[in-house]
Order: structure tokens, then C-alpha cells, then sequence
């Protein structure tokens, strides 16, 4: 006998915050982490706007970027362009850092002044490589997350979008992903926007995970996501239960 299908898991934000006509920035959008974020928000209608050292680059990704998020969701209104990181941080609403950790102080400190006021949402992992696996690099800040913080002082600095893997987020087989979204921050507005935005992505919750200080730990989960990872092949996420 068939198994009825699980009902739709609920919102786990508790906010009424609306974030459809938010325009949705991604500093590093040409990389793997950064677009597969976008082709999501694409997808659902976010207006996407993707930055890169690179403008040229940008545009060329922006493009296969929104086809990929109409051939996701057939009849969205997709709206997805390239540009500069500077313009990107310029023009969006709220952003997203997915560079690579290597270049992210680099990549941030230039741009205070035009995201002074935004939310900034960093899931920038500090991640090395050796002989034994995955490990976690050190930060002086203490995370990546408040790297940003120190360096974007005027800016609202969220930590969220770790622990989803890339390849998942660019597979157009699977228009919806089961997983949630650990969202750390030290401003409630800025942490209900983010949740919702995450609540919006198909399958996917925002949790409130506790303040910047905590975004030590939410990083350093990732790691531990690359291990299981490689070891049973997979691309694991995280469901938090009771909720």
C-alpha cells in the first residue's frame, strides 16, 4: 500500500519579514558555492545580481546562471545579472560573500562604504586540506563571519548558507532540497531577513542558531559535512528535529 506524502515542513523563522522584492547580491557569484545560490533564488524570483572581480566573467555566468533557474522552475520570472563586486555591493539589498577564503578579507575591505546600512550574509568557510581529510584553518576574528563583522562595521553581518553543498544547489533534478539553514547573527532584523529568504528556497528552513560569536562552531560543521561526505559519497546537509 503507498505511503501518503509527508506534509510540507513549516517555516521555522516565525517572521512575517518579505523578502520577495529584496534584489539579492553574491559577492564570488562565479564560483561553485555562489552559483548555485543564485540559480535557487532565480528559481523562486529573486532578482540576482552576481558580482566577480571579473565583470565580463559575471555577465557570461549571469547568463547560464538565469537559464538554469528557468529550466528549475518553468514560467518563473527570472531576473539574473553580472557585474562587478563593487557594483553588485552597490545595488543589492541584501548580499551574500561566497568567495573563497583565501580572498575574502581582501574582497570585503574595499567595500565598506557601499555596504554600510545592507545585510551582508557571509558562508565562507575557513577549510584546508592535507594528507588526513578536511580541517578547519584558524581566523584571528575567531570565524570568518566576524572577519566580516570587523571589517564591515556599518554593515548587518550574518552568518547562514554553510552547510548546503554546492553540487546539490546546481542539480536541476532537484527542484527542492532537503535541508536547514543555521542562520548567527547579532541583529534580530537582520537574522529574520535571512531566515526568510532561506524559508522561501523550496525544502529549505532558516533556524536561528545564536549570535556572530557562535558562527565559530556553524563553520567548522561544514568540515565535518566534507568528512561524511567523502566517506559515504554523498552530499550530506542538516535537518535540526523538534522544531
Amino acid at each position: 500500500m503507498a505511503q501518503p506524502a509527508p506534509a510540507p515542513t513549516a517555516p521555522a523563522s516565525g517572521t512575517t519579514v518579505d523578502t520577495a522584492r529584496l534584489t539579492v547580491g553574491l559577492l564570488g557569484g562565479t564560483g561553485p558555492q555562489g552559483r548555485g545560490l543564485a540559480v535557487r533564488l532565480a528559481a523562486i524570483g529573486q532578482r540576482v545580481l552576481l558580482g566577480s572581480r571579473d565583470a565580463d566573467r559575471a555577465i557570461e555566468v549571469a547568463d547560464d546562471t538565469a537559464s538554469r533557474g528557468r529550466s528549475m522552475a518553468p514560467g518563473a520570472d527570472v531576473s539574473v545579472s553580472g557585474g562587478s563586486n563593487a557594483e553588485v555591493a552597490d545595488a543589492a539589498d541584501v548580499v551574500i560573500v561566497a568567495v573563497p577564503f583565501a580572498g575574502h578579507a581582501a574582497t570585503l575591505a574595499p567595500l565598506a562604504a557601499p555596504l554600510a546600512g545592507k545585510v551582508v550574509v557571509d558562508c565562507v568557510v575557513p577549510m584546508g586540506f592535507d594528507e588526513l581529510g578536511a580541517f578547519v584553518l584558524g581566523v584571528p576574528e575567531g570565524s570568518v563571519t566576524e572577519q566580516a563583522a570587523a571589517l564591515l562595521p556599518d554593515s548587518q553581518v550574518v552568518g547562514a548558507f554553510h552547510h548546503i553543498s554546492a553540487v546539490l544547489l546546481l542539480d536541476q533534478s532537484k527542484p527542492s532540497l532537503d535541508t536547514d539553514v543555521l542562520v548567527v547573527g547579532d541583529v534580530r532584523e537582520a537574522t529574520d531577513t535571512v531566515q526568510a529568504l532561506a524559508d522561501r528556497l523550496p525544502g529549505m528552513r532558516g533556524i536561528y542558531a545564536g549570535r556572530l560569536r557562535n558562527a565559530r562552531q556553524v563553520e567548522a560543521l561544514t568540515v565535518n559535512l566534507v568528512s561524511i561526505n567523502r566517506r559515504y559519497k554523498a552530499h550530506a546537509g542538516i535537518r535540526v528535529t523538534d522544531i
